[in-house]
């Protein structure tokens, strides 16, 4: 006689088995996609909504957090087609490729001044053709495997865009992914984008997360990222215009070639819960990889960054830099693993995370981690959570500054030095910005 384990289902994750079985046969995807999509499920159902146990979400309990599952938003709805003639992308200068809902609408993007280096493609046509190689490329193995926001997203993706760049090109200008929530009820959206970067290319990419209205949408999105050999990619991405009861899971699958160099900031100021992962893995020698981002937390807002970098193959370079600004009862959690494998001698890691709580009641979590498995390696690790410094407040005070202006400007310091490193000179002044206006609404 056995004795079978009945695993307890929230009303969320009966939403979501619910929304699944109701969709399945709807969303993009020949029989080949539709057997992809039901094994990451039946993943899925297996483990359900991320939460404590599971020792990388140990901080961001999301079965607890996810009280409701948002349904899917119908693409050919009179709301969606509202949203669509309100639409107003706001971007920086650059090349739009624009997802609503998670659907790519070509009509909004910019595809007539692509470059002919440049091809674009639906995801959903994509998937509707079943190509086995660009479907396998859509979840590179070894990445992310088990994660089940990631099992999620395969099983309920609904669109998305596939780019490949040219062999030896650089654009003029970023190419931008832009992903904008509609207004009306609230709803949720599943999309996953390809980007490939052909050997020697160079590329700034930027990942732009909007909103028509400001409203509690739920998202669930993920870059696939591959560079070639010799290829250079900036990729920056912001989160902005999202509610404060909103859920941003927001995944990235980079793999790296032989002798290239990629660059990541991520700027988190908005939503209620937002969880950003990055799997990055060096599949080739001498190549070097920067992740690096800023935190702006208020209210009680929850963000999380969890990085794994795999040092699949000897001499190559990984840096990541976070910072973070937490006030009120926002939480703030990083969490940033580095793998060494056995035979990837000549190593050199550093990752690094500070924050600067300005209350009481703020809260971070620090968990720096190294699995190293060679011996010829130079990697480090460290982790600070301070306040404001009174003697650097003290000081400016006494040359004249009320304590307001005082702070705005040691907070604004503590930010650039997380910001300098973005080397798009444009995005650069943007993001700053972006943090003096946050830090001028929190009087």
């Amino acid at each position: 006689m056995t004795n079978e384990i009945t695993q307890i289902r929230t009303p969320a994750e009966k939403a979501l088995i619910s929304l699944y079985a109701s969709e399945k046969d709807r969303l993009p995807g020949s029989a080949a996609v539709k057997a992809l999509r039901g094994e990451a499920f039946a993943e899925f159902e297996r483990s359900g909504l991320p939460h404590r146990r599971i020792e990388s979400w140990h901080y961001t309990d999301l079965r607890s957090q996810l009280r409701e599952a948002a349904p899917l938003f119908e693409p050919g709805s009179s709301e969606f087609e509202d949203s669509l003639r309100h639409v107003q992308p706001g971007v920086p200068a650059g090349y739009a490729l624009v997802l609503l809902d998670g659907i790519f609408v070509p009509e909004l993007s910019d595809l007539d001044e692509l470059p002919g280096s440049v091809t674009v493609r639906s995801l959903a046509d994509v998937l509707a053709t079943g190509d086995a190689n660009l479907v396998d490329r859509l979840a590179p193995k070894g990445l992310g495997a088990g994660d089940p926001a990631l099992s999620l997203n395969a099983a309920l993706m609904q669109g998305g865009v596939v780019v490949d760049v040219a062999p030896a090109s650089e654009l003029d200008k970023p190419l931008i992914i832009l992903s904008i929530m509609s207004a009306g009820a609230i709803h949720a959206a599943y999309h996953r984008s390809l980007v490939r970067v052909g050997a020697g290319a160079k590329l700034t990419l930027l990942e732009i997360v909007d909103a028509v209205e400001i409203g509690s949408n739920q998202q669930n999105g993920v870059l696939v990222l591959e560079i070639a050999d010799d290829a250079e990619v900036e990729h920056l991405t912001r989160i902005s215009r999202q509610g404060a009861d909103a859920i941003i899971v927001r995944s990235l699958l980079a793999t790296l070639g032989a002798n290239c160099k990629y660059d990541g900031f991520a700027l988190i100021a908005d939503g209620g819960l937002v969880r950003r992962q990055v799997f990055l893995r060096f599949d080739g020698e001498h190549s070097t990889a920067g992740i690096r981002g800023l935190s702006l937390l208020s209210g009680k807002r929850h963000a999380d960054t969890t990085l794994v970098v795999d040092h699949a193959v000897p001499h190559c370079t990984s840096r990541e830099y976070f910072k973070h600004i937490i006030a009120d009862e926002a939480v703030g959690v990083y969490q940033g693993k580095v793998v060494v494998r056995p035979h990837a001698q000549k190593t050199d890691g550093g990752m690094k995370s500070r924050a600067l709580l300005l209350g009481d009641s703020a809260t971070m979590f620090n968990k720096p981690e190294l699995e190293i498995f060679a011996d010829d390696v130079v990697c480090g690790h460290g982790a600070t959570v301070a306040q404001l410094d009174e003697e650097q407040l003290f000081y400016l005070r006494s040359r004249g500054l009320p304590r307001a202006e005082a702070e705005q400007l040691l907070l604004e310091a503590f930010a650039a030095e997380a910001v300098e490193h973005v080397q798009n000179e444009g995005a650069r002044e943007r993001l700053m910005t972006y943090v003096s206006d946050w830090l001028a609404a929190r009087k």
